[in-house]
């Protein structure tokens, strides 16, 4: 009988397409971001190598704004919607224009931390650290202009939560008016009842051509944007991998960067306490255009014990589940 462990690698290298994996093969045939960064953790298993391989892949398609775009278009594949045509971010090598839960510092230093050959995972977390830290500082530079210490996303894509009910109200005030003929490809892969619904993917769109609009310009798309969602989840992985990124340059002298990212993550874990729920026990998406928390709980709350939390909120999480 075939165990777990070589049923997990097995699926790995299926889907290896050389120096990045695939999510799926036929729904998601392209490099997306924060599913590459865990794969990495399962590639280390049994091929280190080829687990660095995989984060270097991802950043060496990073802009030069810093942020590490949630799809990399390798090679041409007209079985997935929205493609590079639509998104026409005008890269090198295409991507889309929006990014992804920032996980890449969290599995930086977990590869590190249990390298077995340290030195060589040395040389290929040095040349990671200053990216991962560009990455960091645009995410607090654009989606929190008014510095107050926690992100907003700008499409339900960025969050990995495509179509959760904590994003129906702001997701309301997206058009769904005036946007290109189009096609989707995701329900001939996949039960349509299992994926968003049409109106849902209007908006999505919507919010793609205006973007597109814009230029790609991600200093203005943050005040453009109807849909700006502060959400708990995606904060608390990014205050983690601050963390972790922190903790992983002071190790290897990088003392200025530790600090940088240590601050991020300390002024994210106070603003954290602004989305707390006592009614829920749990931590709660706040819609920044109107300034309201959004009344969903959802995993989004949940989420949130990934990050340092106060240990009465970790509790009150715990009970919640």
């Amino acid at each position: 009988m075939t165990s777990l462990t070589e049923n997990a690698i097995e699926i790995l290298r299926e889907n290896d397409r050389g120096s990045y994996t695939v999510p799926t093969k036929g729904l998601y045939p392209f490099q997306w971001n924060w599913d590459s960064c865990l794969t990495s953790l399962g590639q280390r298993h049994f091929d280190e190598a080829r687990a660095w391989t995989e984060i270097d892949t991802l950043f060496a398609h990073q802009w030069p704004c810093g942020m590490v775009p949630h799809i990399v278009f390798h090679k041409h594949d007209d079985g997935y919607f929205p493609g590079p045509d639509v998104w026409a971010t005008n890269r090198p090598v295409p991507t889309s224009g929006i990014t992804q839960p920032a996980v890449a510092g969290f599995a930086l230093r977990r590869l590190y931390d249990l390298a077995s050959d340290k030195a060589a995972a040395e040389t290929r977390v040095r040349v990671l650290l200053p990216k991962v830290a560009a990455w960091h500082r645009w995410f607090y530079a654009t989606r929190d202009p008014a510095g107050t210490g926690l992100v907003a996303i700008l499409h339900p894509w960025e969050a990995g939560r495509d179509n959760s009910i904590d994003w129906d109200t702001p997701f309301d005030r997206v058009p769904t008016d005036g946007i290109s003929p189009y096609t989707r490809r995701d329900t001939q892969h996949a039960d349509p009842a299992h994926r968003p619904t049409k109106e849902q993917y209007d908006r999505y769109l919507w919010l793609v051509e205006h973007f597109r609009g814009l230029g790609w310009d991600t200093t203005k798309l943050h005040d453009a944007s109807p849909f700006q969602v502060v959400d708990p989840g995606f904060n608390a992985i990014l205050i983690r991998a601050s963390a972790d990124l922190a903790d992983l340059a002071e190790g290897l002298g990088e003392t200025a960067l530790a600090a940088e990212n240590r601050a991020f993550a300390a002024r994210g874990l106070a603003a954290m306490e602004g989305l707390w729920s006592d009614a829920h026990g749990q931590y709660l998406c706040r819609d920044r255009v109107t300034g309201a928390l959004i009344d969903s709980a959802s995993i989004g709350g949940l989420l949130a014990a990934f990050c340092a939390i106060p240990s009465a909120r970790a509790q009150a999480i715990a009970a919640t589940i």
